[in-house]
Order: structure tokens, then C-alpha cells, then sequence
């Protein structure tokens, strides 16, 4: 029994200290994937910055396949992703999106969602999301089983990257990528795993990039609509005066007036 125990011993710490087993079920996905991203160097790897044009692709969605560039059209977009079907924050998060998507329609914002498995799991998790947070989802989820989205938006951690040999497939992170009518990305924000979004503040931001582009001006911390904003610098309070009107001088660079 001893020598039984001894062998035993000896086989768990031989195991590799970081595997996150992938379920039988996912391996013939998981060996191709892990084969493609080890096939990719970082240099390649892509690096969006602000200003810079969202990439385009197609894909499957639960409203069918969509070409991104032509699901902007001209409109304010939001594409935010997931880590899997069924899991619990992301859950909360979408229903959450879901019950805010008639205030992102009153400012004109098309919403599409991504997580990492393919359709006819996202019909049934939708399912899902609507009896938990008494919703209805009616913007479509992107089907990124292969990660291609994920890849192409740098959706990835570089955690996931560095153990694909270890975890046999690469999950995405929380992101949110907040792109304008011309296509180009406005706001990114990327969160791990373990932390659900605010969808208030994907709001906010919508609101404070609006309302600079149509008047000209800049949002102070915790700005909410009908606050007062700031007067960029490079405008000068006697421009600013006859533009604006009233503006409240606090520091030569600190100036603030209605929006």
C-alpha cells in the first residue's frame, strides 16, 4: 500500500503546475488552436490604438453572419467580448447590456457581443440571460470558437498566450472597444476574467465622446450628462466666450462652461 501511495505521490508532482484541463469535448478544437497560436510570434501579433481603424472581419452571429466594416455602417459601435458561454459574470454582464440597449439606441450605438463558443451554445445561453436577468438580448453575439476575432483585437491575455502549450486553448478577455461612424476606435478598456464591467460607465463614455465631438469640448472626472465641461486648451477663453458664452475661469488651463 506504502509503494501504491509512494507512486501516486510521484505522479501528481510530475503533473505540470499551471494545466487548466480542456474537456474531452473541446480537444479537437483546442490542438488546432494551439498550434496556430504558437505558429505566431508576438510581432505579429496586432496592437489597436486609439485613432487607429477598426479591423474589419466576418463571422457568425445569433442574427447571422455579419461583415463588421458593414455593421457599423455609420453609426457608434460597441463590441465587447466574453470569456465562455455560461459562465456567471458573464452572464450578469450581458443582461446587464441587455436591459441598457434602448439608451444605447437613443444615441444611435449598435451593440454586438463575442464569446468563445459557436452558435447553438449562445442560443441556449441567451436563453439563460434573459430568465436571470428578466430581459430580452436582442443585439447579436459573435460565434469566435477559433478565437480569430479574439486574436485579430488583441483580445487575448498574454497569461493565456504564454501556457497554451499547458492549456490546450486561449480564452478572451473582458473587452469593450467603442468605435465611431468613421471606423475608428475611440475608447478601448480590457479587464480580466475575475472583474465584471460597469455597463453605467460604457454609457458615460458614449455620452462624454458624443458631446465632445458635437460642441468642441472636453469632460472633466465623473462627468455626467448636464454637468458642466471643460474648455480645451487650445481654444482661448476670448474664443471660448464667443463660442460658449459664460465660462468659469478657475486656472488660466481650468475652464469650464455649460455643454
Amino acid at each position: 500500500m506504502a509503494s501504491i501511495f509512494a507512486r501516486s505521490i510521484r505522479s501528481i508532482s510530475a503533473l505540470p503546475k499551471r494545466v487548466n484541463w480542456v474537456p474531452a469535448t473541446m480537444r479537437p478544437l483546442a490542438q488546432p488552436m494551439a498550434r496556430r497560436f504558437l505558429a505566431t510570434t508576438t510581432q505579429e501579433q496586432p496592437r489597436l490604438r486609439l485613432g487607429s481603424t477598426a479591423p474589419n472581419f466576418k463571422a457568425l452571429t445569433t442574427h447571422g453572419e455579419v461583415d463588421f466594416h458593414k455593421f457599423i455602417d455609420n453609426s457608434w459601435t460597441i463590441l465587447f467580448s466574453h470569456p465562455a458561454d455560461f459562465t456567471p459574470v458573464c452572464t450578469t454582464e450581458l443582461g446587464a447590456f441587455a436591459k441598457l440597449k434602448p439608451e444605447f439606441d437613443k444615441r444611435g450605438v449598435k451593440m454586438i457581443g463575442l464569446s468563445a463558443n459557436d452558435l447553438s451554445s449562445h442560443d441556449k445561453w441567451v436563453d439563460d440571460i434573459n430568465e436571470v436577468s428578466n430581459t430580452n438580448l436582442q443585439f447579436p453575439i459573435i460565434a469566435d470558437a477559433d478565437r480569430k476575432v479574439a486574436f485579430l483585437y488583441d483580445m487575448i491575455s498574454q497569461e493565456d498566450l504564454d501556457n497554451i502549450p499547458e492549456k490546450g486553448i486561449a480564452f478572451t478577455i473582458r473587452s469593450v472597444f467603442v468605435i465611431d461612424p468613421s471606423k475608428k476606435i475611440r475608447l478601448t478598456m480590457m479587464y480580466p476574467a475575475s472583474t465584471g464591467r460597469n455597463s453605467a460607465e460604457v454609457l458615460r463614455v458614449i455620452d462624454s465622446l458624443q458631446t465632445g465631438d458635437k460642441k468642441g469640448v472636453v469632460t472633466p472626472i465623473d462627468w455626467q450628462v448636464g454637468d458642466d465641461v471643460i474648455v480645451p486648451p487650445s481654444v482661448s477663453t476670448e474664443d471660448a466666450k464667443k463660442k460658449f458664452g459664460d465660462v468659469r475661469e478657475v486656472k488660466p488651463y481650468l475652464r469650464f462652461t455649460k455643454a
